[in-house]
């Protein structure tokens, strides 16, 4: 809903407190908010959050910056937003890079728990309780990353054993890349982000195929998203449950794609909540 939209762009960008790379490339960085509190004194979870925007150049982390203020400040989260190398050079309309997108989102996921320590203190973080979260095409980065042992054996991106994950909360995920793509999610950015290739990387990029994980997963959607419609985190859903691991969807009523990002809507407490049950 463009109101929606509105609202959820309308916050200024909040500084990070730290910057950190993980590579040597111009969007090989993870920004990093310290938790506003600590429960009972103790370290906080590390929430590593993934950015939407189709997987094209032209949305960065900047817009979900406010959110991940929100986690930490609000909620007592660590809180590390990372960048990937997305879309075409000057933003054009190419969603994704093969393999570049999915090679940050793999190597960001191995070495943020270790930055964050060093950007935020021991005192403040605690890498031992990760959740992976992402919206929208960050929340195919989320779920997607911690499937990588799932993956083909010969998969440049396959982990010999699980990540030391909580779990992952994923908000209006594109999870499903068939039902994506049938679905014309996001101007066919699935179709574009597998790069004519469709059928041969779907096992290497689908969450949707590389289950079951065996982490706890949740997914939050909205009912009235048009963006991304629940039909593709039901699809994911289901292949989970057939594959014999029941994932927890929240499907909330009146809601579509951007309050879940919206420190002002009732959709982003809501996803604070379901990262809490995770997380400790």
């Amino acid at each position: 809903m463009p109101n929606e939209e509105e609202s959820a762009f309308a916050h200024a960008p909040v500084p990070p407190d730290a910057t950190a790379a993980y590579g040597e490339l111009p969007d090989q960085l993870v920004d990093f908010y310290r938790p506003g509190r600590l429960l009972a004194g103790r370290p906080a979870p590390l929430v590593v959050l993934f950015h939407g925007g189709a997987w094209r150049a032209a949305y960065d982390r900047a817009h979900i910056s406010p959110l991940a203020a929100f986690l930490a400040r609000r909620h007592g989260f660590a809180v590390a937003s990372v960048e990937y190398r997305r879309g075409a050079d000057g933003g054009g309309p190419l969603a994704g890079r093969w393999p570049d997108t999915l090679d940050d989102a793999a190597a960001a996921t191995e070495a943020v728990p270790a930055l964050a320590v060093a950007a935020l203190g021991d005192e403040s973080v605690d890498p031992r309780r990760i959740v992976l979260a992402g919206h929208s095409a960050g929340g195919h980065l989320a779920l997607w990353a911690a499937a990588r042992h799932v993956l083909p054996s010969d998969s440049r991106w396959h982990r010999t054993t699980p990540p030391p994950l909580r779990g992952v909360v994923a908000l209006a995920p594109i999870a499903d890349l068939t039902s994506a793509r049938a679905l014309g999610v996001c101007s066919d950015a699935a179709v574009q982000f597998l790069g004519g290739h469709f059928e041969a990387r779907l096992p290497h990029a689908d969450p949707a195929v590389l289950v079951p994980t065996g982490i706890a997963t949740t997914i939050v959607h909205g009912a009235t998203d048009s963006d991304v419609p629940p039909q593709v985190a039901e699809a994911y859903a289901d292949a989970s449950a057939k594959a014999g691991q029941e994932i927890q969807l929240t499907v909330l009523d009146g809601v579509g794609h951007f309050p879940l990002i919206d420190p002002s809507a009732d959709a982003a407490a809501v996803v604070a909540e379901e990262i809490t049950q995770l997380a400790w």
